[in-house]
């Protein structure tokens, strides 16, 4: 059947049965927060449910390694339309223990696109285009030291406004047990 088309069937019975009637909410989140968190399939129902959130209650952003890199990227620019246009009072960014991130290796995912067909020339045109392809795949070695990195990027950032309280949080994947790296309440 494929997937698309198993998810496609359900969606149907999901839509006839009416079940989308209980996540009913608007576009505002009830708690005036805005998440940052890795997209690991892990967390996908462990982290709110560990937080003590439900549908509605926050605006949640997903990449690898719940990482801001560049200050005018679209996670960058997601946060800032959090606070500015859907009334989010706070940001929480989520790393978690045993990420995939720490101490990826660029090499092996250029190795991994060229065994998928990308072809070395292209590789190349991308580094001779100026592209630090290394620097845009490098990972982390040490969690929490990104989660201080991403909170820190986000904080100077010329368009976030100082009175916006960014935490730094890191969950363990397995037990949802919540460790503060930073406490966005206090003064950095």
């Amino acid at each position: 059947m494929g997937l698309l088309n198993s998810l496609l069937e359900h969606n149907r019975a999901f839509v006839e049965a009416r079940e989308y009637e209980q996540f009913s909410t608007d576009k505002f989140p009830d708690k005036n927060l805005v998440v940052l968190s890795c997209m690991d399939a892990r967390l996908v129902e462990l982290l709110p449910k560990a937080m003590g959130l439900k549908n509605g209650d926050f605006k949640l952003i997903k990449n690898a390694g719940a990482l801001v890199t560049h200050q005018w990227g679209s996670v960058m620019r997601s946060l800032l339309v959090a606070v500015y246009e859907l009334r989010a009072e706070e940001i929480c960014i989520v790393a978690h223990h045993d990420c995939g991130m720490r101490a990826i290796d660029p090499n092996r995912i250029l190795d991994h696109a060229q065994e998928r067909g990308v072809s070395a020339d292209t590789i190349a045109t991308l580094r001779g285009a100026g592209i630090d392809l290394d620097a845009w795949l490098m990972g982390f070695d040490n969690v929490q030291d990104s989660v201080r990195h991403t909170v820190a990027t986000i904080r100077s950032h010329p368009l976030m406004p100082k009175d916006i309280p960014v935490h730094g949080l890191v969950i363990h994947p397995a037990t949802g047990a919540l460790d503060v790296i930073v406490d966005g309440n206090q003064p950095s």
